[in-house]
């Protein structure tokens, strides 16, 4: 067993028909093949690593450079994509072989965080990856917006298709990557992938000369369904200027979709609504997101509540040992253990999902026992409760 790391032509042949085969549908078509060489620039930063037996790709992983917010710093993420192994190679590890090398790669190019969207949650949670929460889906007719035909907002809208709008549209999610904990937004070389398609249309909330909200979308059909993507915005005039613009067609369409963070309630936005939200998980077609922590330099001056705690890491390549989360300055500080500190201090054992888990504020310290992702006394659970409050993140980028 040989493993690799690609140059980018190295892809058309290797990495790319192994993906296609674990992904898409199969036999591909010669067409298909060729459609390959299109996606190159789109995949130029990636690190792509393969498994070579005999001459033959028997496994690929990617990682994508990008950067996510974790509460308010935005950090070097590596997301974790085209994981994929040739059906004759599988169960024999070279998955964990490549899991294991290519993220010791990307740690070691300062890449503080990583997420990827599993095909089997329970493979990579031993991988220190906890579960974050998928988007919802909500379904409306344009109908029930009627009301909002009559609302005076104070926003403006800008329409256009979203290769014109793109630098608007990149300009507002990174904004929101600045602001939103949990945001994580994909390097340029990919991002333009969205420009260069121009499959989409955007309509933008402008207030002030600055963008408040957006949405991408598409139509079907007529009388179909406006498929919008995620919804985002600033605050409650923003989100009613994007629904008053979906609004408007209701003699165009039967139906809306839309994607909405999680903890966003449509049933709450207008009197008669009536809406079907789901946020479906399901293997292997439908994951929810995960994440984890590479490096306790992520958690260095984390704004936090005043508590103090050790902690023991265990079960983990990246993140082991015995530290000192200290929070009494109101920012976290990752501090080697002291004799005087022994003792005196409540001490957690945790598994690096258990801390990914705390630090992106899934788990509640007592779920993190529950689940079995650590061991928590009472007193340590109080003080990692005041450190790592419960914070709903969202992921937002795709992949």
């Amino acid at each position: 067993m040989h493993i690799r790391r690609l140059a980018a032509e190295d892809r058309l042949t290797t990495s790319f028909p192994l993906q296609a085969y674990a992904f898409e549908a199969s036999p591909m078509t010669a067409v298909r093949t060729d459609e390959f060489r299109a996606y190159l620039p789109y995949n130029a930063g990636n690190t792509t690593l393969v498994v070579e037996e005999d001459g033959v790709t028997t496994a690929a992983a990617s990682a994508i450079p990008m950067r996510q917010n974790l509460r308010g710093a935005v950090l070097p993420m590596a997301g974790v994509a085209g994981v994929a192994t040739h059906p004759l190679a599988r169960r024999r590890g070279h998955v964990r072989t490549l899991m294991h090398r290519l993220l010791d790669g990307m740690r070691d190019e300062g890449h503080q965080l990583s997420a990827l969207y599993p095909f089997r949650a329970s493979f990579y949670e031993r991988f220190g990856y906890v579960g974050l929460p998928r988007r919802r889906t909500a379904v409306f007719a344009p109908a029930d917006l009627a009301p909002l035909l009559r609302a005076e907002l104070p926003d403006e809208l800008v329409w256009e298709r979203i290769g014109a709008g793109y630098p608007r549209w990149r300009d507002y999610t990174d904004r929101c990557l600045r602001e939103r904990h949990g945001f994580a937004v994909f390097p340029d070389f990919r991002a333009v992938g969205l420009r260069e398609r121009d499959d989409r249309w955007l309509v933008s909330v402008v207030r002030g000369g600055e963008t408040v909200g957006a949405v991408t979308y598409r139509i079907d059909d007529h009388a179909g369904t406006l498929i919008a993507d995620d919804l985002l915005f600033d605050d409650a005039y923003a989100r009613a200027s994007l629904l008053q613009f979906f609004a408007r067609h209701v003699d165009q369409v039967r139906r809306i979709s839309v994607e909405l963070v999680p903890g966003e309630l449509p049933e709450l936005w207008l009197t008669d609504v009536e809406v079907h939200t789901e946020a479906r998980v399901h293997r292997p077609d439908s994951a929810a997101p995960m994440a984890r922590l590479l490096s306790l330099e992520a958690l260095a001056d984390q704004p936090v509540g005043v508590g103090r705690v050790l902690v023991e890491l265990v079960g983990d390549r990246w993140l082991a040992g015995r530290h000192l989360l200290d929070g009494t300055t109101g920012k976290l500080a990752v501090l080697p253990v002291d004799g005087a500190a022994e003792g005196r201090l409540p001490c957690a054992r945790l598994t690096a999902a258990g801390l990914s888990a705390l630090a992106y504020g899934v788990l509640d310290p007592v779920e993190v026992a529950v689940r079995g992702l650590g061991e928590v006394p009472v007193e340590a659970a109080t003080e990692l409760r005041r450190l790592f409050p419960r914070e709903l993140p969202y992921l937002f980028a795709d992949f």
